[in-house]
């Protein structure tokens, strides 16, 4: 019997192998048909778009787009997934619901393209003359920059989320005609031209699906609008929206600064390509903090009290000085591989540090000229993002041109851990970078050249136009060139392609300055810690506590880091005391008296366990100390032109 046993199990395998030897290997599945490519002609005529969001109280909106169709057959309409000034595909698209199409009275049945979600199949049915579309969704609070936005008292409509349009043409060359219907007696904003209302409806020009895209409308109970250029034929207004009435009472000289600001830009770039500005500005707990560009608008989002405790919100005043910045720097001037027909087309991100690092540059040197920070306030400011640079061990690994990709990647969720991973730092330290050209050209051409020539001769040309002119690296070069001979590539890539440690802090020592640390934070960084409801304590423990002692980051090789803290950690003692932050950094600066170690008990992991912190240096934070007495080129990057 055991014989026999074995003589079938080798038959068998022997068959067994013989079949899978003679099965056919998996194929790939065919992936679906290309989406058509935008062409160069226009859609054939006008499309209407109605949103009804009065409803604002339950965050729906209701919506009804109207698209003329000429024939019957195969159609595909796209919802728009990469966003200008977003950089990334983040068309808010998990949020797109209640999808219904209609032609001769008659539903019609879409198909989701099965590889890209924003595609939707249909076919027009003979005879069919316009499509009739509903569209019913929820909007939340704003989860990413992208999404619409709906409180109790205040509205972000953003078109983007609430339209479809159809595939193979450029959006500048869809014609359509917006509404919305809004909650009754609310105040409203746009870049959007041509408003007129009836029975509670306000219906604007006919615009391009480009143009509308890049004009959203902010509305609210609470709002005040603010003339920042009186008298101009082209104006600029500051509309600001509130929670509360209260908080929208601004006294005349914070007025005077953001029109100073006008004044300011208006020197340094030489021109503008808006017919009329809007700063949209939202005061609002909920909303928070929101900055995205747009070519004749903005949004904006601080916190409440941006008006009411002027001097505590000091930090990151900047805000409406670098989204101005963008008119010139990524809407007018875009660089080439950032500009597309349409908004289903991939965008590439290699300039951001142009795009973003000159508009983080600009968006200091504004604020401060302006006298929405002062020059102090601004020199804390560099001094934070320097020192963040100048200690953040991921430089080792990764360089700043790889950052670039950073808003493709998702990496406004990783702040935490940006030590290591480094994340959205072309804003940064693309600042420092051409805070060095600008030092550069001003030691070379004894003050008689500086940055302000590169913007009027990079950003100033043809006044008045809103059509993109694209950029690429080597236009950067030739401009920095036309004003100083130089090898600017060698520059530019050196500092791009670098696994330096230190940061380029080449224009701090230029300027007069280093980077230099204290064992008192400076009201910056008080104000930022407030504002922020964090403890900042990098630069010493290594570590920043944010609120109900959660840990909200950890300096990579820093003492936290050495000892076992974790991101997400909660301090529940220091040294046997119940932790606070007056308590954590107590224990720091007595540790510079002692060889003992700072014993945390930590929660991390639903566990409770005892790290031991071996440091003994005291507090530091960073400021930016003179240098002798030499010339002081931030003092005059800084003093109004």
């Amino acid at each position: 019997m055991r014989k026999n046993f074995y003589i079938g199990a080798l038959v068998f395998s022997l068959t067994a192998s013989h079949l899978c030897a003679a099965q056919v290997k998996p194929n790939p599945v065919k992936l679906p048909p290309a989406i058509s490519e935008a062409t160069t002609s226009e859609y054939p005529g006008v499309i209407k778009l109605e949103v009804d969001a009065s409803e604002n109280l339950l965050h729906i909106f209701r919506v009804k787009e109207t698209i003329p169709v000429k024939t019957s057959g195969r159609m595909t309409l796209l919802f728009p997934k990469w966003l200008p000034g977003e950089h990334a595909p983040d068309g808010p698209i998990s949020r797109f619901a209640g999808l219904v199409i209609k032609a001769n009275g008659k539903r019609i049945a879409w198909e989701r393209d099965t590889l890209e979600m924003t595609a939707f199949h249909l076919d027009v049915p003979v005879g069919a003359t316009e499509l009739n579309i509903e569209i019913t969704l929820q909007a939340g609070l704003q989860t990413s920059f992208s999404g619409t936005t709906a409180t109790s008292d205040i509205l972000i409509v953003k078109w983007h989320s609430l339209a479809l349009y159809p595939a193979g043409y450029r959006v500048s060359g869809i014609k359509i005609q917006p509404s919305v219907k809004l909650p009754l007696g609310w105040g409203k904003a746009s870049a959007l031209d041509g408003a007129t209302e009836s029975a509670g409806v306000i219906t604007f020009r006919e615009t391009t699906f480009e143009t509308l895209v890049d004009s959203p409308l902010f509305a609210g109970k609470y709002f005040k609008s603010f003339d920042l250029d009186p008298g101009s034929s082209v104006p600029v207004r500051l509309n600001a929206f509130a929670d509360v009435l209260s908080n929208l009472e601004a006294k005349p000289e914070q007025i005077d600064a953001h029109k100073k600001l006008v004044q300011q830009a208006t020197k340094v770039f030489g021109s503008h390509h808006y017919d009329h500005y809007d700063f949209l500005l939202t005061l609002s707990e909920p909303i928070g903090f929101v900055g995205i560009e747009h070519h004749r608008s903005s949004e904006n989002g601080y916190l409440p009290k941006y008006f009411t405790d002027w001097d505590a919100m000091a930090p990151h005043r900047d805000l409406l000085a670098h989204e101005f910045t963008h008119s010139w720097n990524g809407k007018f001037r875009r660089p080439a591989d950032l500009w597309t027909p349409d908004y289903n087309r991939p965008m590439q991100n290699s300039l951001l540090w142009v795009y973003e690092g000159q508009t983080q540059f600009w968006g200091k040197v504004l604020a401060a000229r302006s006298g929405l920070m002062t020059q102090q306030q601004t020199l804390d400011s560099i001094a934070v993002l320097a020192a963040r640079l100048d200690n953040m061990p991921g430089r080792a690994w990764r360089n700043l041109q790889d950052t670039t990709n950073d808003e493709i990647l998702g990496a406004r969720s990783n702040r935490g851990e940006s030590s290591w991973l480094r994340g959205l730092d072309y804003y940064d330290e693309g600042l420092l970078i051409w805070l060095d050209a600008d030092t550069l050209i001003r030691e070379k051409t004894a003050g008689k050249k500086s940055l302000d020539d590169f913007a009027k001769m990079f950003f100033g040309v043809e006044n008045g136009s809103y059509v993109p002119l694209t950029y690429t690296f080597q236009d950067v070069v030739k401009t920095l060139n036309d004003i100083l001979p130089y090898d600017w590539t060698s520059f530019l890539r050196k500092r791009l392609n670098s696994n330096d440690l230190r940061a380029p802090l080449d224009g701090l020592t230029r300027a007069g300055y280093k980077l230099a640390y204290t064992d008192m934070p400076s009201d910056f960084i008080k104000g930022n810690d407030t504002i922020r409801k964090q403890t900042t304590l990098t630069y010493s423990i290594g570590l920043t506590l944010g609120e109900a002692n959660k840990v909200k980051e950890v300096q990579w090789e820093g003492p936290a880091f050495k000892a076992g803290l974790t991101i997400d950690s909660v301090i529940v003692a220091v040294n046997g005391i119940p932790c606070s932050p007056e308590v954590l950094r107590q224990a720091i600066v007595e540790a510079t008296k002692s060889s003992e170690p700072i014993s945390l008990i930590i929660k991390a992991d639903d566990r409770y366990r005892t790290i031991n912190v071996n440091y003994h240096d005291g507090l530091k934070y960073p400021k930016l100390e003179r240098l002798g007495t030499g010339p002081n080129m931030l003092e005059k990057l800084l003093t109004p032109l």
